[in-house]
């Protein structure tokens, strides 16, 4: 191991780091996953759950690049559902329960099952860097380990400080200590360095909780699954999470100890996510409400440990106990741990290019919090892609881009690279321009082939995919094709309260309206024909319906994403000098020259620069 000089070495094994080395070890680059405990890999630091609303849809894409996050959702599951049913299929969003101790375990044996990986239990103090190129990495210890390229997924350990109440300590996790050495190195080498700050509610004993006094929240009756693949398959039982309500009195508990707190007295001075605030941060900003809601969330299927999501906090101990005595079902709470905050380095993501390797150092590549983001999956998409990256790299291949059309991945990386944030990322689907084209269900079609092509995703899955695409592209031409008579399709349309026809029509034109769904079309005897004959699954059945229902509003986002498109392509030269466009204003030539976008569309979303500036800069580009 010593002697050896690695292809990737990936630093940290939290989600992003577990993805980064599984992609870059899957592509044939030897690799090496060291952390500071070979325990805690994968570790769910905060809440049990993967995916929700956005996060969903970026899982579904990681499975379907070839990464193992969906796969691991489904074994660890203990809860599946799928959010924003009610709305339309760009906002559906799978999410998983998780059982924490068991998503760990399963990632562990999923990374010692790969080939070309090797791990090591040890603290990166710092990085071997020569001539502006990474080298390999020193550990605590004094020991140089040698790579041709490196991977910094260190999560929230950079000078990581743990805050409770008046208390605080170094720490980059409860019970883990804080990494130093990285942060003061990189900033030696001229990175820009900055602080942020997330927090994680009290952990309870599920035994001293009165769930008869909340409200139950059980899994979709019908549940599906995160994968792809074969691998796994949905859940057969489930177990219910639960939901109570804090109350006047618990805020008045709770103002209590805001003198005490190190967000209101001084201590804390670093932005938190900004859509995941602490449940002191909530009252102070939405004065106005009376109450917020509780999520009472079982950690795994067999332990009695509770995770208390939507009761954020780093007030003092005390204070947490108290005030959570106070809501409904937990009169008589036991604490496992009490919250906390923490606050940790981090570096802004314009010091990247849109492969995530660093503009200053060649072959240095940063994925999840250092670059400033918040979550599980948005952490495991960067590890992904770095991973794949560093490898490219090594073989001297092109970077893997996805653009902003092709995946949340891409909206993600987009926007950090581009735009930079000053407070912790979060995805969202309003983020995505073309969410009606990058959706849940359609992930696998997307990408699939583009996983293939690196070398991460097998034959058997590409051929799947395939089969699924074709299946369910030949079921909406059947619906162009086939007619119905009025005989039949009255009864159908009376009993949705639509408009009856007088004479034969396309299925296509009925099953187009908006009170009409698949389960009143395969009510037509033709319909229902059709997919026994042809063995139609749930997926295929659902793919077809999304195309019909949904084809008007696909083909408009496809053609503006085509449009828009093209200046992707308008590549601007690396040392492009914008300080020659004086016709450009100040603020986009200083924005321009700091983000060296690599495309004139990259260069349209950067905060500051505006469409005239855009034309000047196509002006002088010859367009």
């Amino acid at each position: 191991m010593f002697d050896k000089i690695y292809d990737v070495i990936v630093v940290g094994g939290g989600h992003a780091g577990s993805e980064a080395a599984a992609a870059a070890a899957n592509m044939g680059s030897q690799t090496l996953l060291i952390t500071m405990n070979l325990q805690n890999i994968a570790q769910m630091s905060c809440n049990p759950a993967m995916g929700g609303i956005a996060k969903g849809q970026i899982v579904r894409e990681i499975d379907a690049l070839g990464g193992y996050s969906g796969i691991v959702s489904d074994t660890s599951a203990i809860q599946f559902k799928m959010l924003n049913k009610s709305k339309g299929p760009a906002m559906w969003s799978p999410r998983v329960q998780s059982d924490r101790m068991r998503f760990a375990e399963d990632w562990r044996m999923l990374l010692e099952q790969t080939k070309n990986l090797d791990f090591y239990q040890e603290t990166v103090t710092g990085l071997v860097v020569n001539a502006g190129a990474v080298k390999g990495v020193k550990t605590s210890l004094g020991v140089e380990i040698k790579a041709k390229s490196v991977v910094l997924t260190n999560g929230t350990f950079l000078n990581g400080l743990i805050h409770i109440g008046e208390k605080n300590f170094g720490g980059g996790r409860a019970g883990e200590r804080a990494a130093t050495g990285i942060t003061e190195q990189l900033i030696n080498l001229g990175f820009e360095s900055g602080r942020m700050k997330t927090g994680t509610p009290p952990r309870v004993d599920g035994r001293s909780l009165n769930f008869s006094k909340m409200i139950e929240q059980p899994g979709d009756s019908v549940p599906e699954k995160f994968s792809y693949s074969d691998l796994t398959t949905p859940l057969k039982a489930q177990r219910s999470c639960h939901m109570s309500y804090t109350s006047t009195e618990v805020h008045e508990l709770l103002k209590e100890g805001f003198d005490r707190s190190p967000m209101f007295n001084g201590r804390i001075q670093s932005l938190g996510p900004r859509y995941c605030p602490s449940i002191e941060d909530k009252i102070n900003r939405f004065a106005d409400k009376d109450r917020h809601q509780i999520f009472v969330e079982p950690e795994g299927w067999n332990t009695v440990e509770y995770y208390i999501n939507g009761f954020s906090t780093s007030l003092p101990e005390d204070v947490q106990f108290k005030a959570l005595r106070a809501v409904k079902g937990f009169e008589k709470v036991k604490f496992f741990r009490p919250g906390y905050a923490i606050e940790y380095d981090y570096f802004p993501p314009t010091q990247l290019t849109h492969s995530l390797e660093t503009k200053l150092v060649s072959g240095l590549f940063f994925a999840g919090q250092i670059n400033g983001t918040t979550g599980y999956e948005e952490a495991a998409s960067q590890g992904l892609m770095a991973g794949i990256n560093a490898s490219r790299k090594v073989q001297e291949k092109d970077p893997f881009i996805l653009k902003r059309n092709e995946a949340y991945i891409g909206v993600l990386i987009d926007d950090l690279i581009t735009k930079g944030t000053e407070e912790p990322y979060r995805m969202f689907t309003s983020r995505a321009e073309y969410r009606t084209l990058l959706r849940q269900d359609n992930a696998d079609i997307r990408l699939t082939p583009k996983g293939h092509a690196l070398g991460i995703v097998g034959e058997k899955r590409l051929r799947r995919m395939e089969e699924k695409h074709s299946k369910a592209e030949a079921f909406v031409t059947f619906f162009k094709t086939q007619s119905v008579k009025p005989e039949e399709a009255n009864p159908v349309l009376e009993g949705k309260d639509s408009a009856p026809i007088r004479q034969s029509d396309k299925m296509f034109k009925i099953f187009s309206r908006p009170n009409i769904g698949i389960e009143d079309v395969r009510k037509f005897t033709a319909v229902e024909s059709y997919i026994r004959e042809k063995g139609l699954d749930r997926e295929e059945i659902e793919q077809a319906e999304i195309q019909v229902k949904y084809s008007g509003y696909i083909a408009k986002e496809k053609n503006n994403a085509d449009k828009l498109t093209r200046l992707e392509y308008v590549k601007i030269p690396p040392d492009f000098d914008y300080s020659q466009i004086k016709s450009m204003s100040y603020e986009a030539r200083e924005k321009l020259k700091k983000v060296q976008p690599a495309t004139v569309a990259q260069a349209s979303r950067i905060s500051g620069v505006s469409p005239n500036d855009i034309s000047v800069l196509l002006v002088y580009m010859g367009r």
